[in-house]
């Protein structure tokens, strides 16, 4: 029956809202009286009937110029009583000048007694059948919500509006918002949450505290990944302000709350130091830091940005990001997407002498470090000759800075990609002291988080599956920072450059993965499943160390570092290789490369001043498939005659 009326149009509800208004009016008027005179209630004048017949259409008159009938009756708040009260209040005006200019018995107090009837039977009626309906969809899931703030109060509004969360009550630190009542809802304190989970049965854990600082919500998040329940966020403030997002499109709690720091504010000067009306070059322009890097860059207004990449797919997307930003954010700015490879020295001098660059950053690399050790010579091709001829064309081509995006896994390289990167490196250190015309540093930072091969989204992949979650060791180590806070501190280190500088950032306090993996379980409301807990949700497998990889990363070869003007960014002193021996290095290695002769390849990045000491020995895959095929032909039995026979039977047949 409720789903047949709700299914009827509107125009005939409000036809039945309006009739059963006049019926809770007609009671609310012989109410009055019954109260006041008892069974002396003048029933049967027809003065009195002639006076309601009058009051009737135009009390319903004013409801619908004060918009009744426009609101949806099972979206009512208890503004709804406001309004009601407000047109009640104009008909009970009404009656008492009725009564007087009809000459109609009206004792005062059945005006009053009038006027609390009608609010109470008209607006306890609406809200009494909003609640019947919303009960009448589907049980909606039980929320808490962190934050009683301007942001939280709205996002409790936002949800009653929806058939799918009920807040529950608030949770607040602040002492003075604490057993207050908002929007009918309790304000609670935050040690009660583990007593307001039992009694509402609340299964999720809305934070509403968009403006507090990371660290805030770090301590926020960390008092509630302990309790049975899915902890999600609304969008951050600017996202909000700026249109990008609503207050009720929940998230998963960010995993820059769980492990960023507060950010320290860019220094202005060394962040338009390279960019601000330049012409400026990004390497790797799709890729995790380089597509950051462009939205910095972009922000900065220099006078062309150009994005070298060489995935099609990549450079379509981040072209198409920039000219968004520049259209919404109004920036007047030459952008320009270019396909190609670092390899290509005469494409990259082209690109540079032709459009000028003065400021090159260069993120284009191959950073997976099982995948680079699969794939040795496209590795250190990349790598490493990527980054000579990148800097020899930005040397030819008169560019005044270049900025390196290194690694920590560079530091005492236990793989060869960290190998490749601090060649890398010292290729950069050797020209740098060779010339004067281009200036270049280094930036060496760990892992930043949400990169493409990060461990977090592959967490949050497993347990929207159901695990197993996979960890290569149960007491791995990594440093993690945020890409946009990255980005910015390698802009700045790039504008801080003597000469071959080698710059580290602070990455702050390491996380163990295996630590990681349990609170992102945690903060999912799940449980961890173990021998201890066989019932629980999800399980972690531990994989063993994949290939080159180290327990703990370090970012400094030596001890040997000083401070610079910003607090987050150190100057590394290292050893170099002079460029006379560099090239003798690199000549060899390029013949190793070309002849694909990969245990010549391996000597000698081992006999390269790298400190490499390799894990494993050599996993190239293809080096390995030469290897079987060699091992085969050496032990199979008259090989030769038999692959004579069966050429001759495949021709024969």
């Amino acid at each position: 029956m409720l789903t047949s009326f709700l299914g009827i149009s509107r125009i005939y509800k409000r036809i039945i809202s309006v009739f059963a208004d006049s019926i809770l009016l007609s009671l609310a008027f012989w109410g009055g009286y019954w109260v006041r005179l008892d069974t002396k209630i003048p029933f049967y004048s027809l003065s009195h009937w002639q006076m309601l017949g009058l009051l009737l259409p135009v009390s319903i008159f004013i409801f619908m110029r004060l918009g009744l009938y426009r609101a949806v009756l099972r979206y009512v708040g208890f503004k709804v009583l406001w309004t009601v009260s407000l047109g009640v209040l104009v008909s009970t005006m009404i009656l008492v000048m009725l009564a007087f200019f009809m000459n109609v018995s009206l004792p005062r107090t059945v005006s009053i007694i009038y006027f609390s009837f009608a609010v109470l039977l008209i607006g306890g009626v609406r809200l009494f059948f909003r609640t019947v309906v919303n009960h009448g969809k589907h049980q909606r899931v039980a929320v808490l919500i962190y934050g009683a703030g301007a942001s939280g109060r709205q996002l409790q509004l936002a949800l009653n509006q929806g058939q799918e969360y009920l807040p529950v009550a608030f949770v607040d630190d602040d002492p003075a918002l604490v057993k207050a009542v908002i929007q009918g809802v309790n304000v609670y304190s935050p040690e009660l949450i583990g007593e307001l989970i039992d009694r509402y049965d609340i299964k999720k854990i809305l934070l509403a505290i968009p403006s507090s600082s990371r660290s805030v919500r770090q301590d926020v998040i960390h008092r509630l990944e302990h309790f049975p329940c899915e902890v999600l966020s609304i969008p951050g403030m600017a996202d909000m302000v700026a249109g990008h997002a609503h207050i009720d499109e929940l998230k998963e709690v960010s995993i820059e709350d769980l492990l960023g720091r507060d950010p320290v504010e860019p220094i202005p000067e060394l962040m338009n130091a390279n960019i601000s009306g330049k012409r400026v070059m990004v390497t790797g322009a799709g890729g995790s830091i380089g597509s950051e890097l462009c939205r910095q860059i972009v922000r900065y207004k220099p006078a062309m940005l150009v994005l070298f990449e060489i995935s099609e797919y990549g450079l379509y997307a981040i072209d198409k990001e920039l000219n968004e930003l520049c259209r919404i954010e109004k920036i007047d700015l030459e952008i320009v997407p270019l396909l190609g490879s670092v390899q290509r020295q005469n494409r990259l001098f082209t690109i540079m002498s032709n459009f000028q660059i003065e400021t090159v950053y260069h993120a284009a690399a191959y950073k997976h470090v099982p995948l680079v050790e699969y794939n040795v010579v496209e590795g250190v091709r990349n790598n490493i000759f990527g980054t000579l001829y990148t800097a020899q064309a930005a040397i030819e081509a008169g560019v005044d800075t270049f900025v390196l995006i290194s690694t920590d896994k560079a530091v005492r390289p236990t793989n060869t990609m960290g190998a490749t990167k601090r060649l890398a490196e010292l290729v950069l250190q050797a020209l740098a002291s060779a010339q004067n015309g281009t200036r270049f540093c280094m930036v060496r930072f760990g892992n930043v988080l949400g990169s493409s091969g990060s461990v977090v989204p592959l967490f949050r992949t497993q347990i929207h599956k159901g695990g197993p979650l996979t960890v290569t060791h149960p007491d791995i180590i990594r440093y993690f920072m945020t890409i946009p806070e990255a980005s910015q501190l390698v802009i700045q280190a790039g504008a801080m450059g003597c000469g071959g500088d080698v710059f580290v950032l602070d990455m702050g306090q390491p996380v163990r993965i295996m630590e990681l993996a349990h609170r992102m379980i945690r903060l999912s409301g799940l449980t961890l499943k173990n021998d201890k807990n066989q019932n629980g949700d999800i399980e972690i497998k531990i994989t063993g160390l994949r290939p080159g990889e180290k327990l703990f990363e370090e970012l400094l070869i030596g001890d040997n570092v000083e401070g610079t003007s910003h607090p987050r960014i150190m100057k590394a002193n290292e050893n170099m290789l002079a460029w006379v021996d560099l090239r003798c290095l690199l000549v060899e290695i390029d013949t190793a490369c070309h002849r694909f002769d990969h245990e010549r390849l391996r000597h000698l990045l081992l006999e390269a001043p790298v400190a490499f000491t390799p894990t494993d020995g050599i996993c190239d895959l293809a080096w390995k498939a030469k290897t079987m095929r060699k091992e085969y032909f050496a032990t199979s039995k008259n090989n030769d005659i038999d692959f004579l026979n069966t050429e001759t039977n495949l021709y024969t047949h």
